[in-house]
C-alpha cells in the first residue's frame, strides 16, 4: 500500500506519473483493477483530483514492478523522494536511479524513513555534497521518544565514537581519545504521559547521531531495537523505530549553478499523535 496527498487539482493518471516512477499503462491497470483509492474510496475511472484529496494505491511489488516512488520534486538537476521505511539507502538508490544518471548524496538508516535527495548530473553532484559537508543544509526529523524534556527546547552537546565491529556507537559526556563531537537540537511538539514527539535538528552529521543521542538522556526513541527500550516498545507494539527526516532546505552561495534553489523547502509529513500517550 502506498498513500500520498493531491497538491493541486488533477487527473489522477498524471499525478500519479508526475509523483512516482509509474508509467501511464500501470496507472491504467492499477485503476482497471481498482487498486486506487480516494479519499477512502475505490476509484473506476482517471477522475480528476481536488487539493487535498487522499490517494491509496493498494498493490503488492510484483504489480508495481517495483518502481513506485513518492517523488516530492524533480528538476533537470536534483531529485527529492521519500525513501520508505525498512529500505536500505543503497538498494533504495539503485531502485530509483534504473538506467539513468543519478549520483548518490545522502544516507538514511535502514529504519528511518523521509526526504532523500539524489543529484541528476556532476555538477549538481558537486554543489549537494558541498552543501551536506559544510552542514549549509538545515536537516529536521520527526522522533517519537519516551518521556520529555525538563524543557521545551534546547541544544545537547556531546562526544560520540564509534564502535565498527558493533555497529553502534556510544555518547559521553566529556571528551574522550578518538571522540567526535555531537551536537542536536531538540524542539517538543507534542508532549504526553509516557511519550513526546520531537522536532530534531542535526547541527552534526554523525553515525546514529538522533537515536544515540537522545537515548543517552533517557529519551529513547520509540521502537528503536538498538538504543532503545525494549519493554517499552513491547508494551506497544512498535517494531520499528518511529524517525522520519521529514524536512529538507537547502542553502546554496550566488555563484552557485544552484542558487536557484536557495531556500528550497522538501518536506514529508508524517502523522505520529496515535503515539504520544
Amino acid at each position: 500500500m502506498f498513500e500520498i496527498k493531491s497538491d493541486g487539482f488533477i487527473k489522477l493518471s498524471a499525478f500519479l506519473m508526475q509523483k512516482t516512477t509509474l508509467k501511464y499503462g500501470e496507472v491504467s491497470s492499477l485503476i482497471k483493477n481498482k487498486d486506487i483509492k480516494v479519499n477512502g474510496k475505490r476509484v473506476k475511472e482517471d477522475i480528476k483530483l481536488a487539493s487535498s484529496d487522499i490517494v491509496t494505491v493498494y498493490a503488492d511489488k510484483e504489480k508495481l514492478k517495483n518502481d513506485l516512488v513518492d517523488i516530492i520534486f524533480s528538476d533537470d538537476n536534483i531529485l527529492v523522494c521519500v525513501k520508505p521505511r525498512g529500505v536500505n539507502s543503497d538498494d533504495f538508490f539503485s531502485k530509483v536511479k534504473g538506467e539513468n544518471e543519478l549520483y548518490y548524496i545522502h544516507r538514511l538508516d535502514l529504519n528511518t524513513d523521509g526526504v532523500m535527495i539524489f543529484a541528476k548530473n556532476k555538477t549538481a553532484e558537486n554543489e549537494l555534497l558541498l552543501g551536506f559537508k559544510n552542514r549549509t543544509f538545515i536537516k529536521k526529523y520527526l522522533a517519537v521518544v519516551l518521556g520529555s524534556f525538563k524543557t521545551c527546547d534546547g541544544v545537547l552537546s556531546d562526544y560520540l565514537i564509534k564502535n565498527s565491529s558493533a555497529n553502534s556507537v556510544e555518547i559521553y559526556k566529556d571528551k574522550k581519545p578518538n571522540s567526535l563531537t555531537v551536537k542536536t537540537g531538540y524542539k517538543t511538539l507534542v508532549k504526553g504521559d509516557t511519550t513526546s514527539l520531537l522536532e530534531v535538528e542535526l547541527f552534526t552529521g554523525r553515525t546514529h547521531q538522533i537515536r544515540a543521542h537522545l537515548a543517552f538522556y533517557n529519551h529513547p526513541i520509540i521502537g528503536d531495537g538498538k538504543y532503545g527500550n525494549k519493554d517499552i516498545n513491547n508494551k506497544l507494539k512498535v517494531k520499528n523505530q518511529l524517525l522520519t527526516a521529514y524536512f529538507l532546505e537547502l542553502k546554496f552561495d550566488k555563484d552557485s549553478p544552484l542558487f536557484y534553489l536557495n531556500d528550497k523547502i522538501f518536506t514529508y509529513q508524517k502523522d505520529y499523535k496515535k503515539f504520544i500517550i
